[in-house]
């Protein structure tokens, strides 16, 4: 039998007790945020944005706070366990528990990007090109943070690289206890399966090739506005299916065979694909690539 790792990882950086401290579900999106400002930051300076270097924090900051907070509580909630949020609509402030969408976020930042291009005069599709292309450094932060907490599982699996969940099963030990104790993780590694760690599959998907995708584009390609955004949203949806495909179905709800996420993400190939056509059929540049032409 393979010596599958058996997962004990700490959801907290400090525990102050009683469900309170720092957590890397937290430290994941702050990293996403930071890294969200210097890159987004870095492709205005370059002249792909008519956007100015000093409104990038703003938009970075507000973005964070009602495009994907916000918007990703709501989403969760409107999506995934409506019929709660109906009878009880603080959950949208009972956190602690976690409950994010990434279909949400993104809803949020589309709308949050449309207020922040009509309140400053700046081009949507410009705001939305430069923003899909730093989004999946968030996705990977998030997806990386959803192994640490060992939530959102695989499908049980054989490949040397499965993983046991502790977190499927209620009343087992804690994970101090069973980093340190040798009986305990033998015994849990004869009663739980092993699973794909999809969490992993989909940062990288999600995460890693979906940002050297975009960021190839970006940098080296010539994409009149609006493609990118509708490239992020079509690829996007086909890697989120395909990660998918090794992850356990929310239990949410389901369309026949496909999961509560595939489905919420054929609708953005629709979307996806009416971006790319309304860009196409109206070229408009970025100042880069308007420089290429001289």
């Amino acid at each position: 039998m393979l010596a599958y790792y058996l997962h004990h990882l700490d959801p907290f950086i400090w525990d102050f007790g009683n469900g309170f401290g720092l957590r890397w579900y937290g430290m994941a999106y702050v990293l996403a945020f930071v890294c969200g400002f210097l890159l987004y930051r870095h492709l205005v300076r370059r002249g792909y944005s008519d956007m100015r270097e000093e409104q990038v924090g703003d938009f970075i900051t507000w973005g964070a706070v009602f495009g994907v907070m916000l918007g990703g509580r709501l989403g969760y909630l409107l999506f995934y366990v409506p019929h709660e949020f109906l009878r009880d609509p603080l959950l949208l402030f009972k956190t602690l528990g976690g409950g994010m969408s990434s279909h949400g976020g993104m809803i949020g930042l589309i709308l949050f990007t449309l207020y922040f291009a009509w309140r400053h005069k700046l081009s949507w599709l410009s705001i939305g090109d430069n923003l899909c292309v730093v989004a999946p450094i968030g996705l990977f932060f998030g997806r990386v943070a959803n192994f640490i907490n060992g939530e959102l599982w695989g499908r049980e699996a054989n490949v040397p690289w499965a993983v046991r969940f502790p977190q499927e099963m209620s009343g087992l030990p804690s994970r101090a206890v069973i980093a340190g104790d040798p009986m305990v993780r033998e015994r849990l590694s004869e009663i739980l399966p092993p699973r794909h760690p999809s969490q992993l599959y989909e940062a990288l998907l999600e995460g890693v090739v979906l940002f050297l995708i975009l960021w190839g584009l970006r940098r080296h390609g010539r994409m009149p506005r609006g493609v990118l955004t509708g490239l992020f949203f079509v690829c996007y949806a086909i890697l989120r299916i395909i990660g998918e495909i090794f992850r356990v179905p929310d239990s949410a709800w389901a369309v026949g065979a496909l999961s509560a996420g595939q489905f919420l993400s054929l609708f953005l190939v629709l979307i996806g694909i009416c971006f790319i056509v309304t860009g196409l059929r109206r070229p408009v540049y970025e100042p880069a690539n308007r420089r290429a032409d001289s």
